[in-house]
């Protein structure tokens, strides 16, 4: 293979596009199912009903299951994948951690129990760690630069100005709210900028900031690890 072709393309063993497509296969399942549980919850559930789709982590769901079954096409047909495909994966699952980790780490805690259901379970731990497990699986054959991490950050920053206009326009999210999560609820006590000693403990500007941060991290986290990985199957 010419470094040109490669440059555009890269070429993935057998063994590693059999683990690929069922890591894909979860995924594309996992985020159906999820979706479909979802939307039949009623709007009483959080993240349910027919509003369901105005939420990051339905459409970072259906982002990565769209991204999964491309890919997969890619490799049946051809037995490797383009860049494009891997800054997509790369970006998906990037996207799909913070899903998880938002839902894992701050919305379960405020749900309580009832934040474990099926539908919850599928869409916020299953997907994740089937698509950040692919990416990894994958993406050692790419060639990715560490500039690619600011693609991260573009979903994100997309949603959060969706879900500004939503506010400002009076959008229910769900009954009677009009902002998808609590820390992206502008008219909070915290406001834009503020703090406050309970929820949501600060404005939407510096939650925004934090994630982004973590974003980041996580990012350029991933794209060492994988460039490691990529170091090891290549000795």
């Amino acid at each position: 293979m010419s470094s040109e072709r490669y440059s555009h393309e890269a070429v993935i063993p057998a063994a590693g596009r059999w683990i690929s497509y069922l890591l894909k296969c979860i995924v594309i399942v996992s985020a159906l199912l999820g979706v479909f549980l979802s939307a039949r919850a009623g709007r009483r559930v959080f993240m349910g009903g027919n509003r369901v789709f105005m939420y990051f982590t339905i459409q970072s769901n259906i982002a990565v299951a769209v991204i999964s079954a491309v890919c997969a096409v890619r490799m049946i047909r051809e037995g490797c994948m383009k860049r494009y495909e891997f800054i997509l994966q790369y970006v998906g699952a990037v996207a799909i951690t913070l899903t998880g980790v938002v839902f894992c780490f701050i919305l379960a805690p405020v749900l309580g129990p009832r934040a474990w259901n099926l539908q919850n379970v599928l869409t916020h731990v299953v997907v994740p760690v089937a698509a950040v497990l692919d990416f990894f699986v994958t993406g050692i054959y790419a060639d990715l630069k560490l500039r690619c991490v600011f693609f991260a950050l573009l979903p994100p920053l997309a949603y959060a100005a969706y879900a500004g206009i939503g506010y400002a326009a009076g959008w229910e999210f769900s009954r009677g709210v009009n902002y998808p999560y609590f820390f992206l609820n502008w008219g909070s006590p915290a406001g834009a900028f503020g703090f406050t000693r309970g929820l949501p403990y600060m404005g939407c500007v510096w939650w925004i900031l934090a994630i982004l941060l973590f974003l980041l991290i996580i990012g350029t986290f991933y794209l060492a690890l994988v460039h490691w990985l990529g170091r090891l199957v290549r000795k």
